[in-house]
């Protein structure tokens, strides 16, 4: 709680970004549009509440978090809580929880708040855009009450909507995946013909091979490290049919019908969507209980052989910072600050995603009589995205968040340990296979429902 207080300061800053609707600008806002400063504010909370996660987890937190009344065993205690869970083994699986739990209930509640709020005339817009010093103390307020929750049921019972959250938010970050990469095509695309100049064309070729490179670099290394002769056939399953699906996307987005329909559609957009994919295959064949199956990265590096562990050993030290939880972590980032200050022209992502950039007017920030620069509000017809999806979104991103956070262990209060468990590995991978749908669905929809605009 040390760290959240600390980090009060930063925080701050969001109050000078947006002090009330319309928002005040400053010089490192990127738009003059309410609507992006808004959400760009929005996900400055998500990003605060991230990095105090991250400090919780650290070594040495466990000392300050044994303060907490009730929090863990030899902490102080306070009436009607029995502190018996070990800092030791699970402080800093406990506190990600419960802070990104925090996190959870306040996009949750903004959600609710925001529902069918259809232009900026709404009295709940204003809400939506300002009172950011309001809405800092109640977020503030529900981490401080979610650090006295008690333990009993709830992070088995957290566990799983966090699996449940995480599913569709992978999802979500695949639809941001597949909208970067068309409109990254399409850009580049039209800058190749209106300059003449054949080094964009060099560059989207460059791309594309070094995607597929690393995507078939990955596969190498999944048959060498995360399969055994005579062992693991789950893991030789998703490899093969992901590498499977992958090349069939692949085939599909350059054929003649797809180009017709779809002309900006292309090897890139899959190459991105495949190396997503290996991604994702990796992550959750990191999940797989089985030791041989799944080798520490500090084993690869080191060459050193893992073996089973005995059942009556003490249980394996939590490993909080690995290779795959670092990745999504920046995947996450990127996926976030994008979302925010995405302007798509893809309909079928547009509605996807309940975005409809454009339909505000646009413009730049005006100077009022005493001189100070605002935002234009550039939703007073209709809003340019949907309030409370957008907050829905971030809802997900925490309980995403809080599964990368933690490796997707599944809490065990009998033993006060946290262990990998196959039914985050099965979530992964069928969150994967549903991506590549997705990306597959809009490459066809068009040629299957010709009369309908997919633009």
């Amino acid at each position: 709680m040390g760290a959240c207080l600390a980090l009060c300061s930063l925080a701050s800053c969001a109050s000078c970004l947006c002090g009330s609707a319309p928002c005040l600008l400053c010089g490192c806002c990127p738009s003059s549009n309410n609507s992006t400063v808004t959400r760009l504010v929005f996900s400055f909370f998500l990003l605060l509440g991230t990095m105090v996660s991250v400090i919780m987890i650290l070594p040495g937190m466990e000392t300050q978090l044994r303060k907490i009344p009730g929090f863990c065993q030899g902490g102080t205690t306070i009436p009607g809580i029995e502190n018996h869970v070990n800092c030791d083994v699970i402080v800093g699986y406990k506190s990600v929880y419960r802070m990104c739990f925090a996190m959870a209930c306040f996009f949750f509640l903004f959600s609710a708040i925001m529902i069918r709020v259809r232009n900026s005339k709404d009295p709940r817009a204003a809400i939506q855009n300002g009172f950011w010093f309001f809405k800092f103390l109640i977020l503030i307020g529900i981490t401080v009450g979610a650090f006295f929750i008690p333990d009993g049921t709830f992070h088995t019972v957290w566990f799983y909507f966090g699996v449940v959250g995480s599913f569709i938010f992978i999802l979500i970050q695949l639809i941001l995946l597949i909208d970067f990469a068309y409109s990254w095509n399409k850009i580049w695309v039209e800058n190749a013909e209106e300059t003449d100049n054949k080094c964009w064309f060099a560059g989207l070729l460059s791309f594309t091979v070094l995607h597929y490179a690393l995507a078939f670099t990955a596969v190498v290394l999944f048959y060498v490290y995360y399969t055994q002769t005579d062992d693991c056939t789950e893991h030789k399953v998703f490899i093969s049919l992901n590498l499977i699906f992958c090349i069939i996307i692949s085939i599909v987005s350059i054929l003649p019908k797809i180009q017709e329909v779809q002309p900006h559609s292309g090897l890139l957009q899959a190459s991105l969507i495949s190396l997503y994919t290996m991604y994702v295959t990796w992550s959750a064949m990191t999940n797989n209980p089985n030791r041989k199956c799944n080798p520490s990265l500090l084993s690869l590096v080191s060459n050193v052989s893992t073996t089973e562990i005995p059942g009556n050993s003490p249980p394996e030290r939590v490993q909080w910072w690995d290779a795959q939880g670092i990745v999504g972590l920046i995947i996450f980032l990127f996926c976030t600050l994008y979302a925010s200050i995405r302007s798509s022209s893809n309909a079928q992502v547009n509605k996807l995603m309940q975005t409809e950039e454009g339909r505000g007017s646009g413009g730049e920030g005006s100077v009022g009589e005493d001189g100070i620069r605002r935002a234009v509000d550039n939703e007073e017809e209709a809003v340019s995205y949907s309030y409370s999806f957008f907050h829905f979104h971030l809802f997900l991103a925490s309980l995403y968040i809080m599964m990368t956070l933690t490796n997707w262990y599944q809490p065990d209060t009998t033993t006060q340990s946290m262990q990998s468990s196959m039914p985050a590995v099965w979530v992964k991978m069928s969150s994967s296979w549903l991506g590549l749908g997705l990306y597959l669905w809009t490459l066809i929809a068009p040629l299957i429902f010709p009369d309908r605009d997919f633009s």
